[in-house]
């Protein structure tokens, strides 16, 4: 008989994606045949806790409407070690073993989730994980950072103007002045938030201050981006098996209809999602499409990327240009990430055991 693969399904989190990851959670678990899996579910509370997850993944679906994860008595501990060690429930006085997991499937978004926090946790647990590494994640969730690292590879990235706390109470004038530079509309951004949470399409300079203030509730850090006319296309990349090359998915493109705010936010893409399509193929001549395979391809192997991650392009006048990079993007089976390998013949199920076959033949360690 056949060990099945022990995994732990770690959900919510503290940022403002803590509702799409649960919904995430409850697709991946539907998704695990039990025959191939021993599934341990792991819940991390709005606020930090660690706690055992949902075992019913329908409890998580999202036609039941935006969940989370619930209250609880005991917590779970992942303690160092070289991967052979127990996870460990604590609650009541008592400390109970739960066994060791051979991997790891980080479904978290945001914040302490994607950004390098979980996997450096991980990585000192000696277990296994789906996804990329410390770096990767560290750098991919940063957009001024990331943009940094597409500027040392020689990718085409848009006009934008990175503001720290500290710049924006000391050298405001500055930051403005530098803005000034840019063409109109600008985008004012959280540097490291996701599913576009706290964003403000500002038309006039005269509005960027009031932009940042509602950025900055969401992270002190922010990036202005200069608007870029052109078609928001995406590109879902996946690590190859040992030395083979990562693969490049087709393409697809998101087709908004006039939305209030102007722009793909997190209500039309969670929850006013009517005018919301996403046209798979895009409708791209082939050497569009390729190249920007090709350079999505360029732009996972730029930060050392595994496992997955999606990248977002603007195309204007045929010119593909990075928006930005998801190392853990949406995941939920209606999600541009598994519909576009989808489209390319492979199922939600068949995409998560390669994600998983991926996370157990990483080398551990450095690399």
């Amino acid at each position: 008989m056949v060990k099945r693969i022990r995994i732990a399904v770690i959900y919510g989190g503290i940022s403002g994606e803590h509702s799409i990851s649960c919904a995430t959670a409850g697709a991946v678990m539907r998704a695990l045949d039990p025959d191939r899996y021993d599934v341990v579910s792991i819940g991390i509370r709005r606020d930090g806790t660690w706690v055992p997850g949902e075992t019913d993944p329908e409890a998580l679906d999202m036609s039941r409407g935006l969940t989370e994860v619930g209250p609880s008595d005991r917590r779970i501990v992942i303690p160092p070690g070289d991967g052979s060690q127990s996870l460990l429930e604590v609650g009541g006085g008592q400390v109970r073993e739960l066994g060791a997991v051979d991997v790891v499937f980080p479904v978290l978004h945001g914040p302490f989730g994607e950004d390098g926090t979980i996997q450096g946790l991980l990585e000192m647990a000696g277990i296994p994980y789906v996804g990329c590494g410390v770096l990767a994640s560290a750098a991919g969730m940063d957009k001024d950072f990331m943009k940094q690292v597409l500027i040392g590879a020689g990718l085409p990235v848009g006009p934008y103007v990175a503001v720290t706390a500290h710049r924006w109470r000391a050298e405001r004038d500055a930051v403005l002045a530098e803005v000034a530079e840019l063409e109109f509309p600008v985008y004012v951004k959280p540097a490291r938030a996701g599913s576009s949470l706290g964003i403000s399409k500002v038309e006039r300079l005269e509005g960027v201050a009031a932009a940042v203030e509602v950025a900055q509730a969401h992270d002190p850090k922010v990036v202005i981006e200069q608007g870029i006319a052109g078609r928001e296309v995406e590109c879902a990349v996946l690590g190859g098996r040992g030395d083979e090359p990562a693969r490049a998915s087709v393409l697809g493109e998101v087709l908004l209809e006039a939305p209030a705010g102007g722009f793909y936010d997190f209500d039309s893409k969670y929850v006013s999602t009517d005018g919301l399509t996403m046209s798979i193929p895009a409708e791209l001549d082939e050497e569009t499409t390729r190249r920007v395979g090709e350079i999505a391809v360029r732009t996972f192997d730029a930060f050392e990327c595994e496992g997955l991650t999606r990248v977002d392009f603007f195309v204007a006048g045929g010119e593909p240009i990075v928006n930005e990079i998801n190392t853990m993007p949406g995941f939920t089976p209606f999600s541009m990430y598994p519909a576009l390998w989808g489209q390319a013949g492979l199922s939600y199920g068949e995409l998560v055991d390669e994600l998983v076959g991926l996370a157990l033949e990483r080398p551990r360690g450095l690399r």
